[in-house]
């Protein structure tokens, strides 16, 4: 294997956190901000990109891997977890928000998955995390999430975090689905990916769903999420309490907006 072979045990339902084993000299990478904890003698490094040998062609080299993660809205940097000790040790990562962590080993995906930009949370080092274009650049423009995703190749463990309920689905040749740009998680190479205009400007404006959908047609395999994080994320957002609007005087809502440092003048 060109990747660190790495064991790993999910904990908790819909706060899950993931805990890697690594073995002496083993290594797994990981967005910043993602650690929960980690045993002693294990070391951390910060380095540009993911690592990987594909971005190992000197500064340059190391300079455009870490410039695609920007594409995707990611920091130019990742931390490298390096077992130094002389036997297992494990660290662990956590969901950023409620939902599932889905453990994706590469080598039984024909060594490539394809992922929402802001779902990959760590893996193996030496897998590769880049960016997948949509091929239609006009649609992907206006199709939100869908028109830069994220690419991670190699033959390794890799998590991926997504919020809610997990459907995985299995497209036959031919088969195709279609789901809302926020809703898809992730798909295998194979699988053909598209974003369409949906038809009727009545259903557009007033359907209460955005203008695109994602198009899917198998053969391959498509994970779906239930909760994107956008949408949970509008929902507090619509039940905040307003400035100069009514605060939920004597509510639990009015509490927590208290406790959360709130003015009420």
């Amino acid at each position: 294997m060109n990747n660190h072979e790495i064991d790993y045990k999910l904990y908790g339902d819909d706060m899950q956190f993931v805990e890697v084993e690594l073995d002496p000299q083993e290594s797994v990478i990981a967005e910043a901000g993602s650690l929960m904890m980690m045993d002693e003698h294990i070391r951390m490094d910060t380095i540009f990109g993911d690592g990987s040998s594909n971005n190992q062609g000197g500064l340059m080299g190391k300079l455009l891997g870490a410039g695609k993660r920007v594409l995707t809205g990611e920091s130019l940097f990742m931390t490298a977890f390096t077992n130094e000790g002389t036997g297992k040790k494990h660290v662990s990562f956590a969901s950023p928000y409620p939902g599932k962590i889905i453990p994706m080993d590469l080598s039984e995906l024909n060594g490539k998955l394809i992922c929402q930009k802001d779902s990959f949370l760590a893996a193996a080092k030496g897998v590769s995390v880049g960016i997948e274009f949509q091929r239609k650049v006009g649609a992907g423009f206006f199709g939100g999430e869908g028109f830069i995703m994220q690419k991670l190749e190699g033959d390794g463990m890799a998590f991926v975090h997504a919020g809610g309920t997990i459907h995985k689905r299995e497209l036959q040749a031919g088969e195709s689905i279609r789901v809302d740009t926020g809703c898809l998680v992730a798909m295998t190479g194979n699988v053909d990916y598209n974003i369409e205009y949906v038809g009727g400007i009545k259903t557009a404006l007033f359907g209460g769903e955005g203008l695109f959908f994602a198009t899917l047609r198998g053969p391959g395999t498509v994970w779906i999420q239930s909760l994107p994080f956008s949408r949970l994320a509008s929902r507090i957002f619509a039940a905040a309490p307003q400035k100069g609007g009514s605060k939920g005087e004597g509510s639990i809502a009015g509490g927590l907006f208290d406790i959360l440092g709130g003015d009420r003048n």
